[in-house]
């Protein structure tokens, strides 16, 4: 089965198809890091605005690779939440035209069960295992029984932990994204 998977939860719009046979086949990536940098954080307008001038440019990249024709293509996914509701609707909304255009299953996904997933990619995952989830904007403890039974255990009442570090690098000084700076810091003692 080939996938076409878009995210648009946040501050990246990516694009992935993925085969069920072959795994991943390609990708193309778009990071807002720069744009959101004089502010210290993810502004939500912002990175709305941004996934709409970019999707579609990035979908004509990855189709005229011409690895596949897209006809070929399953499935649509992308990502219905959580995350910024703005960015989530550019992505959803994109998504569902093109699976309706190619007369194709769209597919919600759910943005923390990606992280969780992806952990199985790569990795031979022995069950059961416990995932703590830090993100720029969750931070969360998960007990997975299996690939389909993922229990919340706990999470944070207040800001991530990705939050709280870029919180604290503006506030000192550092620029932004936090956690990588406040890293390097850390490192010279």
């Amino acid at each position: 089965m080939l996938i076409l998977g878009i995210e648009t939860s946040c501050d990246e719009t990516g694009l992935a198809l993925y085969d069920s046979d072959k795994g991943l086949i390609d990708q193309v990536l778009y990071s807002q890091v720069d744009l959101h940098a004089d502010y210290g954080g993810v502004v939500p307008e912002l990175a709305s605005r941004a996934h709409l001038e970019k999707i579609q440019i990035m979908t004509n990249e990855l189709f005229s690779k011409k690895i596949i024709e897209t006809n070929e293509i399953d499935v649509f996914a992308a990502t219905c939440g959580p995350g910024l509701i703005g960015s989530l609707l550019v992505g959803s909304t994109f998504t569902k035209s093109l699976a309706i255009s190619f007369n194709k299953p769209f597919i919600p996904t759910n943005h923390l069960e990606g992280h969780i997933l992806s952990t199985s990619f790569n990795n031979n995952i022995k069950f059961p295992n416990l995932i703590l989830l830090l993100t720029g904007g969750h931070t969360q403890v998960y007990l997975m029984k299996n690939k389909n039974e993922i229990e919340l255990l706990g999470q944070s009442v207040d800001d991530a932990i990705g939050e709280a570090f870029d919180k604290t690098a503006k506030l000192i000084g550092l620029s932004y994204p936090g956690g990588g700076e406040i890293e390097k810091q850390a490192l010279k003692g």
